[in-house]
């Protein structure tokens, strides 16, 4: 197995949209035009001071979609300022947008070749933890997290959604199908981030393309952890 340090250290960049629903396609084809290669896409739902229907007298909670895009950080600006307009974001209700730094991502196949431009992780201290987030294939998240626990994790999240990425060429009449994904939240002592991360690349075989990705980001502060380290 080689090192992760071997695998993309490319800088990063992850794009949040949140959409109403129906409008996360339209930002996945916008951010695809400035770029980007594909994204997952989640199902949720609003709760901002403009959201007021009511049905019988109760509120109604308008459905969200929410779109997760991985990119270079030297095309994120573009890419964000595409998803901008390409969703009136500008003004009000239609949605919002941000961006987050990534220190570190696996399962990009195409960058282990090309690791030309690598930059050292993004390091801080601020917080004892950081956050390994794993999008796969539906049916595969459980293997993720039996992965994550041997290598060191205590659990995980999953959440499920769709994917909008280069290796998804499916079609039904014509139509493009986004597959269904399943996405793993792992919060993790810092310290075990690295071997966890290698850990799933390796046994999750995550450097097949089509297979998934891995990245982590930095968390700043945690709270609901009822053991010692907090």
């Amino acid at each position: 197995m080689n090192s992760l340090q071997e695998y993309c250290l490319y800088a990063y960049k992850l794009l949040v949209t949140i959409v109403p629903k129906g409008a996360a396609t339209k930002a996945r084809i916008a951010s695809n035009t400035a770029g980007a290669e594909g994204g997952t896409i989640l199902l949720g739902r609003g709760t901002g001071v403009r959201e007021f229907k009511k049905l019988f007298g109760h509120s109604l909670d308008p459905e969200r979609e929410v779109v997760l895009t991985l990119v270079p950080a030297d095309i994120a600006a573009a890419v964000m300022d595409s998803l901008v307009q390409a969703g009136n974001l500008q003004k009000p209700g239609k949605g919002i947008a941000f961006m987050l730094d990534v220190p570190k991502v696996t399962g990009i196949v195409h960058c282990i070749q090309n690791n030309t431009k690598g930059s050292d992780p993004v390091q801080s201290d601020d917080s004892p933890f950081v956050l390994i987030i794993t999008i796969v294939n539906k049916g595969f998240a459980d293997t993720i997290v039996d992965i994550s626990k041997e290598a060191g994790a205590e659990g995980g999240t999953i959440v499920y959604g769709r994917g909008t990425g280069i290796h998804e060429k499916a079609k039904l009449f014509g139509i493009p199908i986004e597959p269904e994904k399943e996405m793993v939240l792992t919060l993790v002592p810092r310290e075990k981030g690295d071997q966890i991360l290698e850990a799933i690349l390796e046994k999750g075989e995550l450097c097949k393309p089509g297979k998934g990705i891995s990245f982590i980001l930095n968390v700043e502060k945690t709270a609901g952890i009822n053991h010692p380290v907090c």
